[in-house]
């Protein structure tokens, strides 16, 4: 698979946040994978999630990233979610044990390119997805307090207004 939607959201926030660790899968762009654990010990045990992208803010996880190009159904989108509010550390060699900020954006990008627009009931399925998990956060003991659902195909990201959207969703969470 060839990860174009992955590689241009990697894009599209390495170039907004320069001054920012933007923490990557290879799918994006990275070199590792970015893997949320329950506690602060790294093992197969604790580890919940890799995920496609973070962002560190002043030493903390302040976003979350997952990307979807194939599989969009409901208990897919609401297990990456899940998962990911249960976890509570960043873990890797390179940076060590990065706790969740006291607020976390979890941002879930559908791809939406081999939807058929004029007859799917997939576009309004997210927006109720988004509807209802928002409407049950934060969790129980979870840093994940804000979510939002973008959905569109790699043109309508790369030089569209669902890239400004996203941008600034996100930049209104590093406030």
């Amino acid at each position: 698979m060839e990860h174009n939607l992955h590689k241009t959201i990697g894009s599209i926030i390495s170039d907004a946040f320069p001054e920012l660790e933007v923490v990557k899968d290879p799918a994006c762009g990275g070199d590792h994978l970015v893997s949320l654990f329950c506690n602060e010990q790294k093992s197969r045990e604790t580890k919940y999630a890799d995920v496609d992208m973070i962002i560190l803010k002043d030493g903390k996880v302040k976003v979350i990233m997952e990307i979807e190009e194939s599989d969009i159904k409901p208990v897919q989108i609401c297990g990456k979610f899940l998962v990911s509010a249960l976890s509570k550390y960043f873990i890797h060699e390179r940076y060590g044990v990065i706790e969740m900020d006291d607020s976390v954006l979890f941002l879930q990008i559908l791809d939406s390119s081999k939807l058929k627009h004029d007859r799917t009931s997939k576009l309004e399925q997210f927006k109720n997805l988004e509807k209802s998990i928002r409407s049950v956060i934060p969790l129980k003991d979870s840093s994940i307090d804000s979510y939002r659902i973008f959905y569109g195909d790699v043109s309508e990201f790369a030089n569209g207004e669902v890239k400004n959207e996203l941008i600034d969703c996100i930049r209104e969470a590093l406030k």
